[in-house]
């Protein structure tokens, strides 16, 4: 059976799923409608779901970074963020170069007001990932298109495109496609469509199908 037409949720729609009451659910959220950082920028249609919805999402996911931080967080479109994911930003890092790491600095103004960020490495994620129930994502992590990050793993460093990734620290338990797929799906990069395109599209992207999506692309 051929699946009915589906409509993407207006981008700027702060609560894209609506319960048979005809009331919003709160606790699932698109991420780019809520936010107000600037150092936290995430693409369109990423969203994030918690159980005990934050009135501040950006300090709930990344509890780390600060306005006046001077790393980024990149996060791309369409991704999909569970309960209890966070991401840990460089801002947490303690500087590790004299005999201890305990930041006297901070406690006085000052010296607090004359110190440099020990970390100002940027954490970036592409486009298509979904983060499992409680995954943490730790400081400078690049994270690739289309991956899945498993629940809990602890991630850190480079993960490649369309990886299945597990465990503390998290490893590869392997690709979701070939190769040769994937580069495909990188060169058609279907999130960057246009929303009616992509709206015409979503039957071949729940099936698989790269070789209707080919024909669909703009």
């Amino acid at each position: 059976m051929p699946l009915p037409a589906m409509k993407l949720p207006g981008p700027d729609n702060p609560y894209p799923i609506t319960l048979p009451d005809g009331t919003a659910l709160k606790s699932t959220v698109l991420l780019r409608a809520v936010l107000d950082h600037p150092q936290f920028q995430v693409g369109a249609f990423t969203y994030a779901s918690d159980f005990d919805t934050p009135q501040d999402w950006a300090t709930r996911l990344a509890p780390y970074l600060f306005p006046f931080s001077q790393e980024r967080l990149r996060i791309g479109k369409f991704c999909q963020i569970a309960h209890g994911v966070r991401f840990i930003t460089s801002s947490a890092n303690h500087a590790t170069d004299g005999l201890s790491c305990y930041p006297f600095q901070i406690f006085d103004l000052d010296a607090r007001m004359a110190m440099d960020q020990p970390d100002t490495r940027n954490t970036t994620v592409g486009h298509d990932v979904w983060f499992g129930h409680g995954a943490m994502i730790l400081p400078t992590a690049t994270i690739g298109n289309g991956c899945i990050i498993g629940a809990g793993a602890v991630v850190r460093g480079h993960i490649p495109d369309y990886a299945i990734v597990s465990g503390n620290p998290a490893t590869v338990v392997r690709k979701r496609f070939d190769d040769s797929t994937i580069a495909r799906l990188l060169a058609l990069a279907w999130w960057d469509w246009p929303t009616a395109k992509i709206e015409a599209a979503i039957p071949a992207i729940l099936a698989a199908d790269v070789d209707t999506l080919e024909t669909l692309a703009p």
